[in-house]
């Protein structure tokens, strides 16, 4: 025991291993994935041959050309225009894409400037178009209605000068742009740039008129619009009621609105006494609080149109915290929905469906992590808003290629999930190293022995390849 005070144990100490180091000559590539994006781009979307019809170039890299570039770019997390500098010696990058070259960082920066009024609308077809060709699944909710949800997000770019910075609800300088997603896997088909002091319903009837008719061409299935109390207006309730209309009277099914409320104005202690008053029943989900869901039927009228709607309200009444704490004065909390589901649904059912609102936020950050874009590359606007459209045709390629590879019992091992972030799909099929063999005529992409994601990543080309 002594000896072992005295001369305590000591671990022996291993050198690190020692590698000679080597620049070979062999192609080799950490984004291996960027095959499967060049054939979807050029196979569902239809990238070049769309945009070099409709803006043509006598010389250099064609429009296509340069979009593709681009929305390559973004595929691998990078939305910076000087970051197209690495791949421009890089052949895999150009050939996976299917393009003839890779753009400079100042031409990819000045093409975009001089088209992007004319790019926008051409781009943000793309996307619906890539959904539609590829097939993409447009999942139902459990009561058979395909949501559509409709918010605004913010995007910090404080400290710059870039056209149309300004002071955000969030209490920061940067943009508020506006974001439509379909089904449960979250497709986009919408995503347009906003000024940061614009409020949620500002203008967003002209996001409603592009949004429908790309929302009912790529499904015919009964749709629930979902968005938050910023959008909270007649106008647009009466819009979405007035192409629901349209809709079923052209043979189709209806288009539902549910969206939470704004009580402005509201008395809340009255509110409340009145409820005691008339000895409403409540339910007790625990000691000390109480809960009061009814409805009402209600009626608003815009343009010489009325839109009759259920109210579903909730008040909540607490007199204990969630520690068992007493308050002096009980807390009191009201939120209602407006929304035009039928009698079928009840109040605790609508306020569920709402409930699931909260998921697009997750897409959000997809967009602003993922893809690189909280802070956006360029000074002017419209390029800005051109980014965000390009960006939305990324975002849907990951997102398909995530929902078609890797939910597969064979993908690499994830725990259990309806749908994969953009994160992951960049870990798992972006970024596969591989090596580019020429051989025969033949190009051969060489994946590694232990590459887990390759029978998911042969299938799914294979597939698309065939499609």
């Amino acid at each position: 025991m002594a000896q072992s005070v005295l001369h305590p144990y000591r671990a022996p100490q291993r050198k690190p291993p020692t590698f000679k180091l080597k620049q070979g000559s062999e192609l080799l590539t950490d984004h291996g994935g960027l095959t499967l994006v060049g054939l979807a781009l050029a196979k569902f979307a239809k990238v070049g041959p769309t945009l070099d019809a409709a803006l043509p170039k006598r010389s250099g890299l064609s429009v296509g050309e340069i979009v593709t570039a681009y929305v390559g770019l973004l595929c691998t997390g990078k939305s910076d225009f000087d970051a197209i500098e690495n791949h421009r010696r890089d052949e895999f990058f150009a050939q996976a894409l299917g393009i003839g070259g890779v753009p400079a960082a100042s031409t990819l920066r000045m093409q975009l400037d001089t088209q992007a009024e004319r790019l926008i609308p051409l781009t943000d077809e793309l996307s619906v178009r890539l959904l539609k060709e590829s097939g993409a699944p447009i999942t139902p909710l459990a009561c058979g209605l395909v949501p559509l949800d409709l918010d605004v997000f913010l995007q910090d770019n404080g400290k710059t000068r870039k056209e149309g910075v300004s002071r955000t609800y969030g209490g920061f300088d940067g943009f508020a742009p506006i974001a439509g997603y379909l089904g449960q896997e979250g497709w986009c088909v919408a995503l347009e740039l906003r000024e940061g002091k614009h409020f949620s319903s500002c203008e967003t009837e002209y996001t409603l008129e592009r949004l429908l008719p790309r929302v009912l061409w790529l499904t015919g299935e009964a749709i629930l619009m979902r968005w938050d109390s910023g959008f909270h207006a007649a106008r647009l309730s009466h819009q979405v009621d007035a192409a629901s209309e349209s809709r079923q009277a052209a043979g189709g099914k209806a288009i539902y609105l549910l969206v939470k409320g704004n009580p402005r104005g509201l008395d809340l202690q009255a509110l409340h006494a009145r409820l005691l008053d008339t000895q409403a029943i409540a339910c007790l989900p625990r000691e000390g609080k109480r809960v009061w869901v009814w409805e009402s039927e209600e009626a608003n009228r815009h343009a010489q149109r009325t839109l009759k709607h259920r109210r579903i309200h909730r008040l909540t009444e607490r007199s204990l915290d969630t520690q068992g704490q007493v308050l002096l004065v009980p807390e009191i909390e009201y939120d209602f929905w407006d929304t035009t589901l039928p009698e079928a649904f009840p109040p605790s059912e609508v306020i569920e469906l709402y409930a699931g609102h909260g998921t697009h936020e997750q897409f959000h950050s997809e967009f602003k992590t993922d893809l690189d874009l909280e802070r956006l590359p360029s000074g002017k606007f419209d390029t800005n808003d051109l980014i965000l459209s390009l960006a939305c045709l990324a975002y849907n390629v990951l997102r398909l290629m995530g929902q078609s590879a890797l939910l597969a019992e064979d993908a690499p091992l994830r725990h259990p999930a309806k749908r994969r972030r953009l994160k992951t799909v960049l870990q798992e099929l972006i970024y596969v190293s591989a090596k580019l063999v020429e051989h025969a005529r033949q190009k051969v992409l060489n994946f590694g022995r232990h590459c887990p994601a390759f029978t998911v990543f042969e299938r799914l080309y294979l597939q698309w390849s065939s499609a």
